[in-house]
């Protein structure tokens, strides 16, 4: 069966995976989810992401979640674009998370990038989720 929200299944794994305190969780792979975790290693909330064959033709992402002081670097990852209502952004428009303290990931035509690099590249897009 196919799934509806790959990118929401993605965020409720590395959700799940630290509040058990979990040093690595697995994800099916896909470009999306490859691009999102790009820019979350970038930004430091996770220490870094492979990906593995499991059988030709079918891949999995093995996700190195990041704890500082036994406490998760992640404390709050949330969908905010969703298949049933999509959330667009001017680059004029693009929200703060916390002030700055967070990020917003957001799909642009230049790729998938957080809204600080948005905001320097001057493009707007789709915000697909918010990091704290």
């Amino acid at each position: 069966m196919s799934m509806t929200d790959p990118l929401g299944d993605l965020l409720a794994r590395i959700r799940n995976g630290q509040r058990a305190h979990q040093p690595m969780v697995q994800s099916p792979a896909s470009k999306i989810r490859a691009n999102v975790l790009e820019v979350l290693q970038r930004e430091g909330y996770i220490r870094g992401y492979t990906r593995e064959e499991v059988r030709p033709g079918v891949a999995e992402l093995k996700i190195e979640l990041k704890y500082v002081d036994g406490e998760p670097v992640i404390r709050e990852i949330t969908r905010v674009s969703k298949p049933g209502r999509r959330i667009y952004s001017r680059v004029s428009d693009l929200p703060r998370v916390y002030n700055g303290l967070g990020i917003a990931i957001l799909s642009t035509p230049r790729g998938v990038m957080s809204d600080n690099e948005a905001r320097a590249a001057n493009v707007g897009g789709e915000i697909l989720c918010r990091v704290f």
